[in-house]
């Protein structure tokens, strides 16, 4: 190692002891990029438990990534109603070249391509190091639990449930509240066979019983089989 090398690391240990979490990962990323070492391995020597591997340091390598593209991730994750790293990396997959092509998600080329290759790992270190803005996720439903119901549905046993024939069902009641749970809003009564996926969806002018059961009697007209139990074990 080279003095100017062994003073470049020195300075790096004495801001990486001071640093606080977000910093110290900025700077991981900084020596990282610069000698081109496992993440592990440069963890330990900037705490001073391990010597650095005699490499030359390479100072002329830039980030790969940029705040262009964490601004992009932020839109996507807005998208995505805020899921994480893992499976955003899962809907970029799927969705990434139509938003762009389409001109919905407006980013460089460049920008473009880093995305198509940025693993979940960068995805939470950029979040981290350029900050993170987003709203909490809406939650959909209004349904409370309650102990009345546990008491008064019947509960359901392996034997009684055979996924393995048509109607056994999935249901759920969706809020388009748009966030703002007062006042009346639509919702969306949702049927789908396990067995089969076969699906059925019924609107419903609020939550209050009689729109709800007019809307399940027209989803029960329009299966193909009768319904045997829902997955909440209320035999219907």
């Amino acid at each position: 190692m080279s003095p100017t090398d062994a003073k470049y690391l020195a300075a790096l240990k004495k801001r990486y002891a001071k640093a606080s979490k977000k910093e110290r990962g900025q700077i991981l990323d900084e020596y990282t990029q610069t000698t081109q070492c496992h993440r592990k391995h440069a963890i330990a020597v900037l705490r001073g438990k391990r010597v650095r591997a005699r490499l030359p340091l390479q100072r002329t390598r830039s980030g790969l990534y940029t705040a262009e593209d964490a601004r992009a991730l932020e839109k996507l994750s807005e998208i995505f109603d805020g899921i994480n790293a893992k499976l955003l990396r899962v809907a970029l997959d799927n969705e990434l070249k139509h938003l762009y092509d389409s001109g919905f998600l407006r980013i460089s080329r460049a920008c473009y391509e880093r995305l198509k290759h940025i693993s979940p790992a960068t995805i939470d270190r950029l979040r981290n190091r350029y900050g993170r803005s987003l709203p909490p996720r809406v939650k959909r439903g209004h349904t409370k639990p309650g102990t009345l119901l546990k008491s008064q549905i019947r509960v359901r046993t392996w034997a009684e449930w055979n996924e393995d024939r048509p109607g056994f069902t999935e249901m759920d009641l969706v809020a388009h509240d748009g966030g703002d749970g007062s006042g009346d809003f639509a919702h969306t009564l949702n049927f789908t066979d396990i067995k089969t996926g076969w699906t059925e969806c019924a609107a419903a002018r609020n939550k209050a019983q009689i729109h709800v059961f007019a809307a399940l009697k027209r989803v029960r007209a329009r299966l193909p089989f009768p319904i045997a139990g829902d997955r909440f074990g209320q035999w219907l």
